[in-house]
Order: structure tokens, then C-alpha cells, then sequence
């Protein structure tokens, strides 16, 4: 959940994002899509491909995959996917560029409970979807 623009605040991202129990993938859009076919196809044209990959490796996750992100105090979060796609139309998400989310359950986690692939992953601050492997 976290946008690629710098102008974002990512803090309040994932604030809106656990109070509203979704997840989120960046790449706001000019106009409301019709379905995921459509997101798709303005994403790639408004953003780029690479960006259009990641939408769509968001969208198709299992229900049950798991997510992790970190909030403003550090403080870790897990959540559990739930749900299929949609395009949040709400202005607050389109200023936080989390419009596209998924239903999610998320969970308060203990530092000495964070897996050291998630550490590890996290670590690189990328900005990405990422498969997080425990090697």
C-alpha cells in the first residue's frame, strides 16, 4: 500500500486503509473504470505498462493471501485479502492515490513477531507488489 508518487502521505494512506479494512495499489485514474478490463487498459495508457502489471497482479491474488504494511509509528500490520477488486471513487482515495483496493482483515502484529522476510523485504523500501519468500 504504497503509492510511487512522492507527493503522497503514506501515513495517511494506510491510515485510511486500515480504518476502511482495504488494501491498495496506486495508479489513480481520470475518470472511474467500468470493470478491471477497463482500469487495465486507462492505467496503462495514464501510467505505463509496469504499472498495469502490478494492478493486475494485485487483482488476481487468492482471497487469503497475506499483506503486510507499516504505519506512521513503525508500528506492523497483516492483513488477509477478502475480496475481489474495485475502484474507490471517494476523493480522499484519489488523493492518496489508493483508489484501486481489495477487502482485507488487518491485524496489529509485534515487532518480535515480523517474519525476517517481511523485515527483509521492507528493508529495500521498494514501492512494489512484492512476493515476499521465507528462505
Amino acid at each position: 500500500m504504497r503509492s510511487r508518487d512522492d507527493t503522497v502521505d503514506h501515513g495517511a494512506a494506510v491510515r485510511r486503509a486500515l480504518a476502511r479494512r482495504v488494501c491498495g495499489v496506486g495508479g489513480r485514474l481520470s475518470r472511474e473504470p467500468l470493470d478491471l478490463a477497463d482500469a487495465l487498459a486507462l492505467v496503462e495508457e495514464e501510467h505505463d505498462q509496469r504499472v498495469a502489471a502490478r494492478l493486475r497482479r494485485f487483482a488476481d491474488e487468492a482471497d487469503g493471501t497475506l499483506a503486510w504494511t507499516r504505519d506512521a509509528d513503525g508500528g506492523w500490520w497483516m492483513g488477509e485479502l477478502e475480496g475481489g477488486w474495485r475502484y474507490d471513487v471517494d476523493p480522499e482515495a484519489h488523493r492518496l492515490d489508493l483508489a484501486h483496493v481489495r477487502p482485507c482483515a488487518w491485524r496489529e502484529v509485534a515487532d518480535v513477531d515480523v517474519p525476517p522476510a517481511v523485515r527483509t523485504s521492507f528493508a529495500r523500501g521498494g514501492r512494489n507488489l512484492q512476493r515476499i519468500h521465507d528462505r
